[in-house]
């Protein structure tokens, strides 16, 4: 074993942990089995711009735009019910989403079910990512292609 892996394998436990979620340049958003936001990382304020102070023990709605809410809270109440979710198994989900100046972003996100020593499903961790740059590259591409394939002679 190298010095560096000792040196990494010491890292353990709530040091590891910490470190992971304060210095992650994703979103990490733990909210409890009513969506109320707990956890709030330096990732989610510098994407939806709200800091900690601001964004802890707010509901999800939030960073929720208001068309998709009634949707997300019946998928929301779904996975807390049954402990289980597509999208904690790598898959990601691409949504809308709300900063604090009132600006639509895409985010990519994938969760990771919080449970309780029974296995109850207590809350969640959801990872996200800013995807705007990417969706709004690949709208332009589909538009373009269309365009092309509108003016090309029928064959």
């Amino acid at each position: 074993m190298t010095h560096d892996a000792g040196n990494i394998r010491a890292l353990t436990g709530s040091s590891l942990l910490e470190a992971l979620l304060q210095t992650s340049s994703d979103a990490i958003v733990v909210s409890d089995a009513e969506g109320r936001i707990v956890f709030w990382n330096p990732g989610a304020a510098r994407i939806f711009g709200f800091d900690p102070v601001e964004a802890v023990d707010q509901s999800l709605d939030l960073i929720i735009p208001e068309k998709l809410r009634a949707r997300h809270w019946q998928g929301y109440r779904h996975v807390m019910a049954t402990g289980h979710s597509r999208y904690g198994e790598g898959d990601l989900l691409s949504v809308p989403a709300l900063t604090k100046n009132g600006r639509r972003i895409s985010v990519e996100f994938t969760i990771v079910m919080l449970r309780d020593e029974h296995g109850t499903a207590v809350g969640m961790a959801s990872i996200m990512r800013d995807s705007t740059k990417h969706f709004e590259e690949l709208k332009s591409l589909r538009r373009k292609i269309a365009e092309l394939e509108s003016a090309a002679p029928a064959a």
